[in-house]
């Protein structure tokens, strides 16, 4: 009797154990389980998230490619500026179809292209900003020449038929006349007269340009006036002393440079004083050059800080 009892005793003590380990095993399966339910969902709601985000981030390439579409109907007339815009234009098609092609879990290279979507959009400020001023240039001289006409139509009704197609072959005589600058290019100098690229260090901006050869123009000296307008509009050095006739008024300008014209083509330089107490403003500049009363070339350049 006392032998059985003591041969039982061992064997309840291993069912026990073996229920306990079967109930720790139920525990931990049981967290597993809840554990990778838990992490399935979170899954599954980053996923839907940055599903929610790339199609925001493809709408606003939408709508960036529907204005670059806007900009290049207008009558921009500087094919340089085109061509930079249809460039621009193309780099946001190819990343927005990239955009496409990308699954929603790739959340690296989606914030890759939320980054390329900002610096797209920084280009394209600056670029409107360079549409902006040579608009308002466009509109001043418009309006100038507005002026003019009406004027010369005035004279028109006043003279006799001989008389205005005196003054035709008058006007192209001139036109044949007039002196042109075909290219120009800026550099930016330091206090040392040594090239920089550093707005900080400037002091002074040299342009080089070239006036084509023109066999009809008077040969001699001849006082070549330029105007710098900074992107909002403003002429640097401007001054209610530095003023010069063009068409029906004066017009303020930077800096003036006499000069032989022989007739064959001419390289010029010119320079334009930058004080340090300006402030350099980060776009698109532009160079207006005027000769014998006419405009004679309009060249944009860009500075960035």
């Amino acid at each position: 009797m006392n032998n059985n009892n003591v041969n039982r005793a061992p064997e309840a003590k291993n069912k026990k154990l073996f229920w306990i380990i079967i109930g720790v095993l139920v525990v931990v399966m049981g967290a597993l389980v809840y554990l990778y339910l838990d992490q399935r969902q979170e899954m599954n709601e980053m996923v839907e998230q940055m599903t929610i985000e790339k199609e925001e981030l493809e709408e606003e390439y939408e709508d960036l490619a529907i204005q670059f579409d806007g900009y290049q109907q207008m009558d921009i007339r500087n094919d340089s500026l085109q061509d930079l815009l249809s460039r621009e234009q193309q780099r946001v098609q190819d990343l927005l179809e990239e955009l496409r092609q990308t699954k929603a879990s790739n959340a690296r290279r989606i914030a890759e292209l939320k980054k390329e979507l900002a610096t797209v959009r920084m280009v394209m400020k600056d670029y409107v900003r360079q549409i902006d001023s040579l608009n308002a240039t466009n509109a001043r001289l418009t309006e100038e020449n507005i002026l003019v006409k009406e004027e010369n139509q005035l004279v028109k009704q006043q003279n006799t038929q001989l008389t205005n197609a005196n003054a035709q072959l008058t006007e192209t005589v001139t036109r044949a006349s007039m002196l042109e600058i075909t290219s120009c290019t800026m550099l930016m100098l330091n206090k040392n007269d040594k090239k920089t690229r550093m707005v900080s260090h400037m002091r002074k901006m040299q342009f080089d340009f070239v006036i084509a050869k023109n066999i009809t123009c008077t040969p001699g000296l001849k006082d070549l006036y330029a105007r710098v307008i900074t992107p909002n509009g403003n002429v640097i050095g401007e001054d209610e002393t530095k003023l010069f006739a063009f068409e029906s008024g004066e017009i303020p300008y930077t800096l003036v440079q006499q000069i032989e014209y022989s007739g064959e083509a001419y390289n010029g330089t010119c320079y334009c004083i930058w004080s340090e107490q300006n402030q350099v403003e980060e776009g698109f500049y532009s160079i207006d050059f005027f000769c014998d009363g006419n405009l004679i070339g309009s060249f944009p350049f860009q500075l960035k800080k």
